[in-house]
C-alpha cells in the first residue's frame, strides 16, 4: 500500500540498469538524460505505468523503487506527488516545483475522473475516512495455544451475547467487545502469513505472538517474531498457560527480550498481556490492549470507493465454481461489480458473509466469500474492483506481459547483483535469512558477520535457526527480498522448488571462512565466478545387483528429476551415508547418458557398494556461475 514519503535527497546521475532489466531501458536511459529533459513535473496522483512513460523506463524499475521504501504497487496503482517524487530522484531525474499543477487547477482544468484510478485508502481525502476495525493474526509455536485462544475469544464473546457475536466459518473470526469489531484471521499462521506477504498483500495490523509460559521461547515463536518484524507490524505478546504449576513468566520474558521483543514492563513498547485459554482469564485484557494498539495506528479506510481487499483463502467447489474468501481492506464491494483478483477476474455473482448469509455488499475489515471468479486465485491475490470486463481483461493481459517480460523472471535479489547496486545507490543492507546444524554456529556467523558490515551498506539478518532450510524461509526470503544463507545444512526438495520458483538466491557453505569471505567480496564488488552444484534428480533403489566380488549395481527408479553422470550422494533414512561419483548408467543392456523420471535405471558409484533397498541416490553436477569480477 502506497505511503507518503517527503523530504529530499542529493540528486545523482542516472544509474546502470541492473542485470535483469530489459534491454530497451538502457536505451531509453542513453536517448534520454536527465540533463537534456530538464527537471521533470509531477502531477499530485499518478499511475506506475505513466510514471515509467514520463520518465522513459520500464515499469519494472519504478515498481522495484517502490519496494524499496515498502510500497508493494503495480503498474495501475495510483502513487502520490511526494511517493512519484521521490522515485523519480531514485532514478536519477531532477523534480520540477509542483508550479505547473497548481496552475493547472487555477486554470479550471478538470482532474483525472476518479473511476479510472485505483487510490489506496491512504491517497483518500481525509474527510471522507472513517475507523475500520483493526485485523489480526495469531501467531506462535506449536501447542502453545493458538487455536485453544482463538475458542476462548469466541467462547467469550458468545457467551456475553454481544450483538454481531462471533463468527468463524470463513477463515475469520469477528468480534463486538463493548461497540468495537476486531477482526481475527483463523488461517494464516506465519507461513500463510508470509505467503500473502511475498505477493504484495499487507492484510494483518496486528500480530499476536502466543507463548506458553510453561515452555518459553521456541523455534517457532522465534520464527513469528521474526515475520512480523520483517512486515513492520505491532506485535502484542499474549502469555498463555500461567495456570500451569510450572509457569515461569519472568524466564519467557527474559527470552523474549533475547530475541529483540522487550516488553513494556522492562522498558520497550511490545504489549505482554498474561491469559489462559484453558481458564478463560485474561481474554477481556488481551482485546482491549489489541484494541489500544489498533486505536494508536488510527486505522481508517473510505467504504464510498470502490473495494480493494485480499484472498484469504480460496477452493474450487463442484456445485459453486471458485469460491474466494475475501477480506475487504479499502471500500465497499457489492453484487454485480467487476473485479480483477491476481490474473483472474469476473463479475461477483454473490456474496455470503461471515455467517453464511447471502448479502449484497460488504465494507472495510469485512471477511465475506464471493462466486463468480473465472478461476480460483491464490492466497493473497489483491481483488480492485474495476469499471467494466474490458478493463479487467486489459488489466490482466498487462499483468501477464510483465511476468513475460522479466530478463530473470524475477528480480530477486542475488550475491552477483549486490555491488551493482551498491555502486548504483540502490541498495542501503543485504538481508539474510540465516540457517546453521546447531546453535553455536549461528552466534559465530553472526558475530562474523557483523566484522564485515561496511558503512554503505549493513547486513541485516530477518531470521537465523537451525536446522534444514525450509519452503518457510524461502518464503520470507521472496517477501523482504532476502538471501538464504546456509552452514553445515541442506535444502529440501519442497524448498529447492520453492527456490525455483521464487527466485531465491541460497547459498550453502560448509567453511566459515569461505561464507564470510563470500559476502565481504560482494559489499567490496570482488566476487569472481564461482562453481556451484546442481541437484539434477534422485533415485530409489528397488534392487541389489552384485558383480563379482565387491562391486554392487542399484537397480533403482527414478522418482524426482533425472539421473545423469555426475556426483552423487546416498541417503540412509535421511542421513548422508556416501558421497561418491556415477561410475556406470544403464538402462537394460545399454549405457545412457540419463534416465528421466519414471523409469528404471542401474547405478554404479565409484568407490561405494554397501546399497540398501530403500536407500536414496542423490545425483548432481558442478556448474560454473559468472560473478562479478572488479577491482
Amino acid at each position: 500500500m502506497a505511503r507518503s514519503r517527503s523530504g529530499t535527497r542529493n540528486r545523482r546521475g542516472p544509474r546502470k540498469p541492473q542485470r535483469n532489466q530489459a534491454a530497451s531501458v538502457a536505451t531509453a536511459v542513453q536517448t534520454a538524460e536527465p540533463t537534456e529533459r530538464g527537471a521533470i513535473d509531477i502531477p499530485t496522483s499518478i499511475t506506475v505505468k505513466e510514471l515509467a512513460e514520463l520518465l522513459s523506463v520500464n515499469p519494472a524499475d519504478v515498481i522495484r523503487e517502490l519496494i524499496k521504501s515498502g510500497i508493494f504497487a503495480n503498474i495501475n496503482q495510483v502513487v502520490d506527488r511526494d511517493t512519484a517524487s521521490l522515485v523519480t530522484s531514485e532514478l536519477g531525474y531532477e523534480v520540477a516545483e509542483p508550479v505547473q499543477a497548481a496552475a493547472g487547477e487555477q486554470n479550471g482544468e478538470a482532474p483525472a475522473p476518479e473511476a479510472t484510478k485505483e487510490i489506496l485508502f491512504e491517497e483518500d481525502d481525509p474527510v471522507d475516512l472513517q475507523p475500520r476495525a483493526p485485523i489480526v493474526t495469531v501467531m506462535g509455536h506449536v501447542d502453545h495455544g493458538k487455536t485453544s485462544l482463538l475458542d476462548a475469544i469466541r467462547a467469550t464473546e458468545v457467551a456475553a451475547g454481544e450483538r454481531g457475536g462471533i463468527t468463524q466459518g470463513i477463515g475469520a473470526s469477528e468480534i463486538d467487545h463493548d461497540g468495537k469489531r476486531v477482526v481475527f484471521l483463523d488461517t494464516p499462521g506465519h507461513e500463510a502469513f508470509t505467503a500473502m506477504r511475498a505477493r504484495g498483500a499487507k492484510v494483518t495490523d496486528i500480530a499476536v505472538v502466543v507463548v506458553a509460559a510453561d515452555d518459553g521461547v521456541m523455534p517457532q515463536t522465534v520464527e513469528a517474531i521474526d515475520h512480523a518484524k520483517a512486515a513492520k507490524v505491532p506485535i502484542v505478546v499474549a502469555l498463555n498457560k500461567i495456570d500451569k504449576a510450572d509457569a515461569n513468566s519472568d524466564r519467557v520474558k527474559t527470552e523474549l527480550s533475547e530475541h529483540g521483543v522487550v516488553i513494556e514492563e522492562y522498558g520497550g513498547e511490545v504489549p505482554l498481556v498474561p491469559v489462559s485459554a484453558r481458564q478463560r482469564t485474561g481474554i477481556d485484557d488481551l482485546i482491549e490492549t489489541i484494541i489500544l494498539v489498533a486505536d494508536v495506528q488510527e486505522l481508517k479506510a473510505n467504504p464510498n470507493r470502490p473495494a480493494i481487499g485480499t484472498v484469504v483463502d480460496a477452493e474450487l467447489d463442484k456445485g459453486r465454481g471458485s469460491v474466494a474468501t475475501i477480506l475487504i481492506q479499502t471500500g465497499t464491494l457489492k453484487v454485480s461489480d467487476t473485479v480483477v483478483v491476481g490474473d483472474t477476474y469476473g463479475r461477483v455473482r454473490a456474496l455470503e458473509s461471515s455467517r453464511g448469509e447471502r448479502i449484497t455488499k460488504a465494507g472495510p475489515s469485512a471477511a465475506v466469500v464471493l462466486l463468480g471468479l473465472a478461476e480460483v486465485p491464490a492466497a493473497g491475490d489483491v481483488l480492485r474492483v474495476v469499471p467494466d470486463e474490458k478493463t479487467a481483461r486489459t488489466m490482466i493481459e498487462e499483468r501477464k506481459a510483465q511476468v513475460a517480460g522479466r530478463a530473470d523472471g524475477t528480480g530477486r535479489a542475488t550475491l552477483e547483483d549486490l555491488y551493482r547496486q551498491i555502486q548504483a545507490g540502490q541498495t542501503k543492507e543485504l538481508r539474510i535469512i540465516l540457517k546453521a546444524d546447531v546453535q553455536g554456529s549461528l552466534g559465530a556467523i553472526s558475530h562474523a558477520l557483523e566484522q564485515i558490515a561496511t558503512e554503505e551498506v549493513r547486513i541485516n539478518v530477518l531470521h537465523e535457526g537451525t536446522g534444514d532450510i525450509t519452503d518457510n524461509d524461502i518464503l520470507l526470503a521472496s517477501a523482504s527480498d532476502a538471501i538464504v544463507v546456509g552452514f553445515n545444512t541442506k535444502l529440501d526438495a519442497t524448498a529447492r522448488r520453492a527456490a525455483e520458483s521464487e527466485g531465491v538466491d541460497v547459498r550453502l557453505y560448509d567453511i566459515i571462512y569461505k561464507l564470510t569471505d563470500d559476502l565481504d567480496a560482494a559489499l567490496k564488488g570482488l566476487l569472481e565466478p564461482e562453481v556451484v552444484e546442481v541437484v539434477e534428480g534422485r533415485a530409489e533403489v528397488r534392487q541389489i545387483f552384485r558383480v563379482g566380488k565387491t562391486a554392487a549395481i542399484a537397480g533403482s527408479y527414478v522418482t524426482d528429476g533425472r539421473i545423469v553422470r555426475g556426483g552423487a550422494r546416498v541417503y540412509r533414512a535421511g542421513k548422508v551415508l556416501a558421497t561418491d561419483r556415477i561410475e556406470s548408467l544403464r538402462r537394460f543392456r545399454d549405457d545412457v547418458r540419463e534416465v528421466a523420471t519414471g523409469f528404471e535405471c542401474g547405478i554404479g558409484l565409484a568407490g561405494f557398494n554397501d546399497f540398501e533397498e530403500g536407500d536414496i541416490i542423490e545425483c548432481f553436477t558442478q556448474q560454473t556461475v559468472s560473478r562479478i569480477a572488479s577491482a
